[in-house]
């Protein structure tokens, strides 16, 4: 990992997943506003975390490493044992990146004048599950592979943006695949929200679909490339 000490990583991660949210959460309440129609407001919704979520990981990437999610941490900790993030230090990660999350849509509900509420936007359905596995299978995959074979930071910021704002529209769950950002937009009762009953379903579908990506990356990138990047693991929406 990077030189910095363990708590200002922790800090990088805890305002880069709080500022994501705020982006998914902040543009998803402007785009209601602004526009009338759904496929309108997903548009705005997508572009704005995409570009946002690029912008993020060129920010920070160089403190923490921009992971922004735990299950690429996660994968970051099994797949790079002696080079990766420590196990104590992920236990350090998860926590800040989580309630990172939850302040990012309390932010983002006070920036719009909009009361902190929990959502009741139920998302949970047999064909959301699937897309949330796939999604996320996607997401961490991507990440890990373009780490492994050595791609500078921002070849991968382009890449994640680019990918979280594709995936928006090819998944039926709008892909969420981050479970930090699933937690935060429980306090959101707006157009990103969900309700606490469909977090359980995405937060399974989000560790199966990072165990089947981590599968693949043993397979497809088996050794990884030495590089001054090789440390470097970013985390999308």
């Amino acid at each position: 990992m990077t030189g910095h000490p363990l708590w200002r990583r922790a800090l990088a991660e805890f305002l880069g997943t709080g500022l994501l949210v705020a982006v998914v959460v902040g543009s998803g309440i402007a785009a209601q506003r602004l526009s009338t129609d759904t496929g309108l407001q997903l548009l705005e919704n997508s572009i704005a975390t995409a570009l946002g979520l690029g912008v993020l990981i060129l920010l920070l990437a160089p403190v923490s490493g921009a992971h922004f999610n735990p299950v690429i941490s996660l994968a970051d900790t099994l797949l790079h044992r002696r080079t990766g993030l420590p196990t104590p230090n992920l236990v350090v990660y998860l926590p800040a990146q989580i309630l990172g999350g939850i302040a990012g849509a309390v932010l983002a509900n006070a920036m719009f004048a909009t009361p902190t509420t929990i959502s009741t936007t139920d998302r949970a359905t047999p064909a959301t599950f699937l897309a949330e596995i796939v999604a996320t299978a996607g997401l961490v995959l991507l990440i890990m592979g373009l780490t492994r074979t050595g791609r500078p930071t921002p070849v991968i910021a382009i890449a994640v943006g680019a990918y979280i704002g594709a995936a928006y529209w090819f998944t039926s769950s709008t892909s969420f695949a981050n479970p930090a950002v699933t937690i935060g937009r429980i306090f959101t009762d707006t157009f990103a929200g969900i309700a606490p009953t469909s977090v359980l379903p995405f937060l399974a579908a989000q560790l199966i679909g990072a165990g089947v990506a981590i599968a693949l990356t043993i397979v497809l990138f088996p050794r990884p490339r030495q590089s001054p990047n090789e440390q470097v693991v970013n985390e999308a929406i």
